[in-house]
């Protein structure tokens, strides 16, 4: 069972040379040959196994941040803002989904050798034990216990199969029935149409729910285009300008806010296991 409270990405990047075209790339305030490291928790993960190949991949998606300036002494925060994760395994950055999946956004890895100078995946793990019942997964969320959940399904047509793990944090009771809901997120899934037997070249972030250990529900998430009206206060630039160029008096061709929605859904076939941690773990 991971622990994700104590599990992390760390990154260095070398701002080498200036941009080319960006006075703040990245939102990076500061000087070439300047470095800055970066130490962001895991939300969630997946693995992908390829039996006939005999491979496997696994996946973890960071936390959310909102875009800021690196690093500076004030005016922090980006305006328009928006929201910054990251999708990694041990050699790739993976690109995460902006629209449904049945788009072809032409999205592809990259190794993170060509984005960091530096790259860590740190997991820890705690000593835990699979609930066996409903009961059981309604006493232990009664008694504060961190519970993780396993989600795996399998896709016959890619010949995979795909374990997502991630914490639960919101699970409903119906303590007298002795029934419960997870309903927790944000946890990350594989586009299988882009698997090729060592990895994928786009992740969907979205958030899961589900009643029983046989059956999980997946609603994904995707960008919206805003209305013409919100974008009057929301494509207004405040402060920095993340988009300012390096020349003045150059276009500057800054793409408009948008903000996220769920309404996807993916109705699978699973197995569901809710982990609790050992009494020795959670002290």
């Amino acid at each position: 069972m991971i622990d994700f409270d104590r599990s992390f990405v760390t990154w260095t990047i070398e701002w080498a040379e200036p941009d080319p075209v960006y006075a703040f790339p990245g939102g990076f305030v500061g000087e070439p040959g300047e470095a800055t490291t970066s130490r962001v928790q895991i939300d969630a993960c997946f693995e992908i196994v390829d039996q006939a190949r005999g491979t496997a991949c696994t996946i973890y998606l960071t936390a959310p941040c909102r875009s800021e300036f690196i690093i500076a002494d004030d005016n922090l925060f980006q305006v328009p803002n928006g929201e910054f994760r990251a999708a990694v395994s041990d050699t790739f950055t993976i690109p995460i989904a902006a629209e449904p999946s049945w788009h072809d956004e032409g999205a592809r890895r990259q190794h993170v050798d060509e984005r960091f100078a530096e790259f860590a995946i740190d997991v820890r793990a705690h000593d835990a034990v699979v609930l066996a019942s409903d009961d059981a997964v309604v006493a232990a969320s009664l008694a504060g216990t961190r519970l993780n959940a396993r989600s795996t399904y399998r896709d016959d047509t890619h010949a995979v199969t795909v374990s997502v793990e991630y914490p639960i944090k919101l699970i409903n009771l119906h303590a007298s029935g002795g029934r419960y809901q997870v309903c927790t997120g944000a946890v990350a899934l594989p586009d299988l149409t882009t698997w090729d037997g060592a990895g994928v070249d786009r992740v969907f972030v979205a958030h899961a729910a589900f009643t029983a250990n046989d059956h999980v529900e997946f609603i994904l998430r995707r960008s919206i285009a805003l209305a013409k009206h919100e974008l009057a206060w929301a494509a207004a630039v405040r402060g920095r300008d993340r988009y300012e160029r390096r020349v003045p008096g150059e276009p500057v061709d800054r793409p408009p806010p948008r903000a996220a929605g769920y309404f996807e859904t993916w109705e699978l076939p699973a197995v569901n296991t809710i982990w609790q941690t050992s009494d020795e773990s959670r002290r």
